[in-house]
């Protein structure tokens, strides 16, 4: 083989299998892969029937790839790209998770979890703004919380919103440090740290901005049961 050719050679092994052996299709994660290697990847998947979701995809790298492949389309909030058409959820007014934020600092995190969501044909209800800053807003949404099977909460600063959702609601709760707030926030360390320390029991933590992969904890809790 050729230096050229070698040079030509994908250097990314897709998991094509995942679909059919974890029911969830496989993600890029677009930070740190240039628009070249996003395309190569987009086309081998597009080839294999599977449906693209890149993430933490930036808007200048978005239309680089968007400039090669039409079909990709940008997701502007939830920083993410997607090739292929989403399912449509059996029921769409019949959302099984909702998606809960303090803030709208912590939309785009949001956003990157219920998109990847709707990849899996996964209908969501976004609750946003009801931070523990006024504790009202949230005891407001409880009749309408309660319709939902699984709750992802989204909160940055000392990330107290999960614990109090998990403390007032039977459902499974997935806690998603983000990376908003003065000083000793941290960047989400603080609300990462305060969300493992929680004293509701039961209360599953992800890593810091990673709406992904609550997302992903929330179609294992639904599929699994």
């Amino acid at each position: 083989m050729s230096d050229q050719q070698q040079h030509q050679q994908p250097n990314h092994h897709l998991d094509l299998d995942r679909r059919r052996r974890l029911g969830m299709g496989e993600a890029v994660w677009g930070e740190h892969k240039s628009a070249e290697q996003i395309i190569a990847i987009a086309r081998e998947l597009q080839a294999a029937g599977e449906l693209m979701l890149a993430t933490r995809v930036d808007p200048a790298k978005a239309a680089a790839v968007q400039a090669d492949l039409a079909a990709v389309l940008h997701h502007p909030q939830a920083r993410c790209l997607t090739l292929g058409d989403l399912p449509k959820p059996a029921d769409p007014a019949a959302a099984s998770v909702a998606v809960l934020t303090g803030g709208s600092s912590d939309l785009s995190v949001a956003a990157e979890a219920q998109l990847a969501l709707a990849c899996h044909g996964l209908a969501t209800e976004l609750i946003a703004d009801v931070g523990v800053s006024g504790l009202q807003r949230l005891l407001n949404q409880l009749p309408q919380l309660k319709r939902h099977q699984v709750l992802i909460v989204c909160a940055g600063m000392e990330g107290s919103l999960p614990t109090v959702v998990a403390g007032l609601l039977p459902q499974p709760v997935i806690g998603v440090p983000v990376s908003v707030g003065y000083g000793v926030s941290a960047g989400g360390r603080t609300a990462l740290e305060g969300m493992l320390a929680s004293c509701a029991p039961g209360l599953t933590v992800v890593n810091i901005d990673n709406g992904y992969g609550a997302a992903m904890a929330a179609l294992r809790i639904l599929r699994g049961v």
